[in-house]
């Protein structure tokens, strides 16, 4: 799936590093496929009708990336990664905030004590969620597309940011990060923080994380990271050989907005090894007013051509009650959000790694 280079850049250029090992590898991912649905919704909120389109990222986000590890001894490691997101469909930003490295760019010191990183990174908030999604944050019919709806992108690209993330005890692991908001004279505008604790023994995984952020900052991106909100997760995964069973609990409390509950679970499964499928359902109501709820489900079926080629096809529903919006995708607009009543859609595509 990767191709490694080696650092020669550095050879020479830095003579006292010139004894070090290290790597750089290009990696990638490319997902398109047809998309159908039975209602779409408008600028106005109404239902425009059906939606059959070429839409990027079905299963997995289009991405493309440079990623690089070097020794510096003593169990120490240097390392970086520069993530771009792309749109299959029509060659342009996805899934990357609309910058050319919106998706990850960092650089970390990794070693015996656990690992610094700074640059724009995931939120351990964020990476709780994925770690107990059973259809491991698929861009269709999942988690992600309830954390859209929510709060667009904040907690999931967080610019500015200093994580650490302590080494593993007994199956033990921490994480926290802060991010600056970097407006001057006001240290709070633009401020994120987060942090999450795991436990996995290799059958039984159990989290828990937060997220607390304020809006405002000197960080300006396209789609929107500051939303103000707080985030509260529980999650577990429990293995049963190929299969897996997992559950969440988030809440998202938006500054002046809602209060939201969302409640989900499902099973991922591995077939064969050509076949995997999983599915996964989640509730959500609104605290403040329960006529506002939603239903989400979908499963999928992957089929693998090779270790680096999928066909995949999905089915999802998003069955809206008064106010909430729940829609089916995260990488189509014009369905990240729904009207009320029940829509249904379909995803045929194929991904490709590298």
């Amino acid at each position: 799936m990767k191709r490694s280079i080696l650092a020669a850049v550095l050879l020479g250029a830095l003579p006292a590093a010139s004894h070090a090992q290290g790597s750089v590898t290009l990696y990638g991912l490319a997902d398109v496929g047809f998309l159908y649905t039975s209602k779409t919704v408008n600028a106005a909120g109404q239902n425009a009708g059906r939606t059959l389109a070429v839409a990027d990222s079905g299963l997995s986000p289009s991405l493309f990336g440079l990623t690089g590890t070097e020794d510096l001894g003593n169990g120490l490691q240097a390392k970086f990664k520069l993530e771009s997101g792309f749109n299959v469909a029509n060659g342009g930003f996805n899934d990357s905030n609309g910058n050319f490295f919106g998706r990850q760019a960092w650089v970390a010191l990794s070693g015996n004590v656990g690992e610094i990183k700074a640059g724009l990174q995931f939120s351990p908030f964020i990476l709780a969620l994925l770690d107990s999604d059973p259809r491991a944050f698929a861009e269709f019919g999942d988690i992600q597309v309830i954390y859209g709806d929510n709060v667009v992108l904040t907690g999931v690209f967080n610019s500015n940011a200093v994580s650490y993330t302590s080494p593993k005890f007994g199956g033990l692991e921490g994480s926290v990060m802060l991010a600056l908001g970097g407006e001057a004279g006001n240290f709070r505008a633009g401020r994120q923080y987060s942090a999450s604790l795991k436990y996995d023994d290799g059958t039984l995984m159990v989290n828990a994380a937060f997220y607390e952020g304020n809006s405002g900052g000197a960080v300006s991106t396209p789609v929107p990271t500051t939303v103000e909100f707080e985030g509260r997760t529980l999650g577990a995964a429990y293995r049963f050989g190929s299969l897996t069973a997992k559950a969440t609990f988030v809440n998202y409390k938006v500054a002046g907005s809602f209060n939201t509950n969302v409640y989900g679970g499902g099973l991922d499964y591995l077939v064969l090894p050509q076949l995997y499928l999983d599915g996964g359902v989640w509730v959500t109501s609104d605290r403040n007013n329960t006529k506002n709820h939603s239903l989400l489900t979908a499963v999928s079926a992957e089929y693998f051509l090779s270790k680096r080629t999928t066909l995949y096809a999905q089915i999802g529903v998003a069955n809206n009650h008064g106010a909430t919006n729940t829609g089916l995708s995260v990488s189509y607009f014009n369905i990240l959000n729904e009207v009320s009543g029940t829509t249904v859609g379909v995803n045929i595509g194929v991904r490709h790694v590298f």
